[in-house]
């Protein structure tokens, strides 16, 4: 923990020093870096939370947007050319977090503004288009949202240009100029996207959407060669959904993650049970402990197939997660039950090699792939025995320790417990033989 703090301490200080050195060699009032120091120590608590919310990536996004605006106020070109929302719209994107875009937005309106003849006239158009941009943005799940945000931030710079002259309208130009800045703003910002979701290593609602096309080449490989497979992780990624979108996490971004969690399996599907024969069993011929290591296989197949097929490293923990370090129990019960009176049976050799959830949406895959296996197989699925079930399979999970990690509390939890119970009694109870 202490190593961490370090590594976080020391990358904020060097960020400080080097936005003083950049704001020395180019000539700026010292009080500006200042200033925006002091803004990021007041949103540090909120952006903690926020995953590569860190000094170096929002210095960097910071260094683009006031390096691109400060060469064109060096060449002398109108203010109205800079494209302004640009890295607060990305901020929104990126991190999915308003913080984040604000502190961007104020950084990058004040810095600038400082170097125009009329500071407090370019800071409050600059401040209206990005506030209007990320407010937009939020949450966006279409391209066409980002480029309608920068449309319409465009019209608000007008507006608020119109309203500092006091209604006098002059040179055209300069309105047209301002519109179609807005209007390739949000072009640009969507189009530069995916370059920064591969450097920040993240990804955001939109790419989720592209990834949650079923059109995708590792979920068609799912349909034709596990279907089982396939149809456990439909069902997992509804579960995740809901149950995410009752606690306050990403709901997408567990739905997504829950279609590929399992993609390990597609190097040997027939030694999965949901996608088996019914009266053929192809771990009855093999030992065991060769039957746990194929099954345990998979988190390590399934990773190097996301590697790949270049899938975002956001998706890498669903896959390497989503069993935590549980333990294979039906093939150590087997391995008990054979084993020979001097014969020792380690229960760390049967258990996966995690890591465990450090999110809420990879914790809460877990809970609903292990919650779907265990209410499909139930013979006599009543209401009752399916709420039993979920009830018995999060609490043996939350004891054997696979939550410590995430940020899940007991309230959350019955949160869940209660919309898998709801769910899953609407898939599985047992339906009236009605007369055909």
């Amino acid at each position: 923990m202490k190593k961490t703090l370090n590594k976080k301490n020391l990358a904020g200080l060097a960020a400080c020093a080097f936005i003083f050195l950049f704001s020395y060699i180019i000539r700026i009032n010292p009080a500006i870096p200042f200033f925006l120091i002091l803004t990021y120590f007041c949103f540090r608590k909120k952006f903690a939370r926020v995953k590569n919310a860190n000094p170096v990536n929002l210095t960097f996004l910071f260094l683009i947007s006031f390096c691109l605006g400060y060469y064109i106020i060096a060449q002398e070109i109108s203010f109205y050319f800079i494209p302004i929302t640009i890295i607060p719209i990305l901020g929104a994107l990126l991190f999915d977090s308003l913080e984040v875009a604000y502190f961007l937005s104020i950084a990058t309106s004040t810095s600038l503004a400082s170097l125009t003849t009329e500071p407090f006239k370019v800071w409050f158009i600059f401040t209206v288009a990005c506030v209007c941009a990320v407010l937009l943005v939020k949450g966006a799940r279409k391209r066409s949202q980002v480029i309608r945000a920068g449309l319409i931030a465009g019209i608000l710079q007008l507006a608020a240009l119109i309203l500092l002259e006091h209604l006098r309208i002059g040179h055209p130009q300069r309105y047209l100029i301002i519109l179609v800045n807005g209007l390739l703003s949000g072009i640009i910002a969507s189009g530069i996207l995916p370059f920064f979701e591969y450097l920040l290593r993240t990804v955001t609602n939109i790419s989720m959407l592209e990834l949650a096309d079923f059109n995708h080449p590792i979920l068609q490989r799912l349909i034709l060669e596990a279907p089982g497979t396939y149809h456990h992780s439909l069902i997992v990624g509804n579960l995740s959904d809901s149950a995410s979108t009752a606690v306050g996490a990403n709901g997408l971004l567990a739905r997504v993650g829950a279609y590929y969690h399992d993609i390990g399996k597609l190097q040997k599907p027939e030694y999965f049970i949901e996608n088996q024969e019914i009266k053929k069993n192809a771990h009855d011929e093999l030992t065991p402990t060769m039957s746990k290591l194929i099954i345990m296989n998979h988190i390590k197949e399934g990773l190097e197939l996301a590697k790949k097929h270049s899938l975002s490293p956001v998706l890498w923990d669903f896959i390497q997660r989503h069993h935590g370090n549980s333990l294979v129990y039906y093939f150590y019960r087997r391995a008990l039950e054979g084993k020979e009176e001097d014969q020792e049976v380690a229960e760390e050799g049967f258990r996966y090699p995690g890591p465990k959830p450090n999110t809420k949406e990879t914790a809460i895959v877990l809970l609903a792939d292990s919650v779907e296996a265990a209410t499909r197989s139930l013979k006599d699925p009543t209401p009752d025995r399916i709420r039993e079930t979920v009830h018995k399979i999060i609490n043996n999970k939350f004891i054997d320790g696979q939550l410590d990690e995430c940020e899940l509390t007991l309230k959350d939890i019955e949160k869940i417990s209660g919309v898998f119970s709801k769910i899953l009694t609407g898939i599985y109870h047992s339906r009236v033989n009605y007369q055909q």
